[in-house]
């Protein structure tokens, strides 16, 4: 590094003390850029995610804090109880007009974190004016999951692709976090190959104790020959989790072991709980860190539920999470979606297909009257995560980035490094921040 080291300015909506979704990757980079010497200062929003609600003890219409070497700015935005493009669209211009009106501290490089694509496309535009480079980090493709969910028609599908296409296109460069993102981008929104680079989400959570697992079980009252499925995350509309309700009444119904755990919060939590309670079926709330771990690893089988239809709009980053458990994954998906294929690539479990709730149940059984099949799975799950998901790597190929963009240079930081968009991915511990934290390690 140099003696007068470049400043970086991140713009995202999602940041800790947020434990799910994006806000786990912004603030591992953050933080993990901040112990490499380059200075950060983030301009996020309120912590929200994924209860849709304002966490307690954030008040006021804007706070600065500095959580270890990072500084932030928080602007107060408005939150749908019940998201929609409209009411998002909303949430996301307000944040995007607060933050290109406030300080950004004179930036060597900004970076800009999609979703939320319409601040993005804001900062974007500001960020041209004064001539400073910029690198968005795509972590879902906004327009695709429209178009996926079905939630917004054809036609704003439509607009939102051209959007879409103009504001990557407007980037200096482009980061995204799987190669079939890369392909897209590239095949579809007509984005450059040469200015998109392949960074790979991380692995953040660690292992629970394995010594505590019957304990844990018994404290949940699970009963030692319950086949545990759980799936941890965001209860979402993409999730489709009504797959899994049903699932639960067939083995209900047949007087199957298997049991069907909800751990997690999300806009469509409410509905799946009034859908009807079962035995073999159990909601569980939002958990603490260390909470949480041991509870994922008390489980025999981890769950990606998947809607039908959805194939290339985002990467589930529970995945990342599941595999450093050591314990098997079914992945209930289309066989064309990009989780079928980090699946696969994993060897880390077994697919059923999206919206098939009796062969979701037949899939945990055999799993659960296999358990050297099982172990074989959680076994090649971890390893895949200590080869394709450590930290380290995913930060400092993120160095190379901002130092080249930063630097004005083609490619490689001033030491003469090269980068490599094939290389691993990265782990962070959880920051630690000074203001009251309420969440959840959940996924999206």
């Amino acid at each position: 590094m140099s003696s007068d080291p470049v400043r970086l300015t991140t713009l995202c909506l999602n940041y800790a003390p947020e434990l799910t979704g994006i806000a786990v990757y912004t603030s591992g980079l953050a933080e993990g850029l901040a112990d490499a010497d380059l200075p950060v200062h983030v301009i996020t929003g309120y912590p929200h995610y994924p209860e849709w609600r304002i966490h307690d003890g954030y008040t006021g219409l804007s706070r600065v804090e500095h959580d270890a070497a990072v500084t932030l700015t928080r602007l107060r935005h408005p939150v749908p109880r019940r998201p929609r493009l409209a009411n998002r669209l909303v949430m996301e211009l307000t944040f995007g007009l607060r933050a290109i009106l406030t300080n950004w501290k004179k930036p060597d490089v900004v970076l800009l974190v999609t979703p939320a694509l319409f601040s993005t496309g804001l900062a974007v535009l500001k960020a041209r004016l004064s001539h400073t480079p910029t690198c968005i980090w795509v972590q879902d493709i906004y327009s695709l999951g429209v178009q996926e969910s079905g939630t917004g028609g054809q036609l704003p599908a439509r607009m939102l692709r051209r959007f879409e296409r103009r504001i990557l296109n407007s980037a200096t460069s482009v980061v995204v976090i799987h190669d079939r993102f890369k392909r897209y981008l590239t095949e579809e929104l007509q984005v450059s190959a040469d200015r998109i680079d392949v960074v790979r989400n991380w692995s953040h959570v660690e292992a629970g104790d394995p010594g505590r697992r019957d304990d844990v079980r018994r404290a949940r009252g699970w009963a030692p020959d319950d086949i545990v499925v759980l799936h941890a995350g965001n209860m979402g509309a993409k999730q489709g989790l009504e797959n899994v309700v049903n699932a639960s009444e067939i083995a209900s119904a047949q007087g199957s072991k298997v049991r069907f755990v909800l751990l997690g919060d999300g806009n469509q939590r409410a509905a799946l709980h009034a859908l009807g309670p079962n035995p073999r079926l159990e909601f569980v709330d939002p958990l603490p860190d260390a909470e949480f771990a041991a509870v994922l690893s008390a489980a025999d089988i981890l769950l990606v539920n998947e809607r039908p239809g959805l194939t290339e709009m985002s990467v589930p980053s529970k995945l990342t999470s599941y595999f450093s458990t050591g314990l098997p994954v079914i992945a209930a998906t289309d066989a064309e979606s990009i989780t079928a294929e980090e699946l696969e690539r994993a060897g880390g479990g077994l697919r059923v297909n999206a919206g098939a709730p009796g062969a979701l149940v037949d899939a945990a059984e055999d799993l659960g009257a296999d358990p050297e099949l099982a172990a074989s799975y959680g076994v090649a799950g971890r390893l895949f995560t200590e080869r394709t998901l450590a930290a380290a790597p995913a930060i400092e190929q993120f160095r190379v980035i901002l130092l080249r963009l930063a630097r004005g240079t083609a490619s490689g930081d001033d030491d003469g490094t090269k980068l490599d968009s094939g290389a691993t991915d990265v782990v962070l511990a959880e920051p630690e921040v000074s203001a009251p934290v309420r969440g959840v390690f959940d996924l999206k």
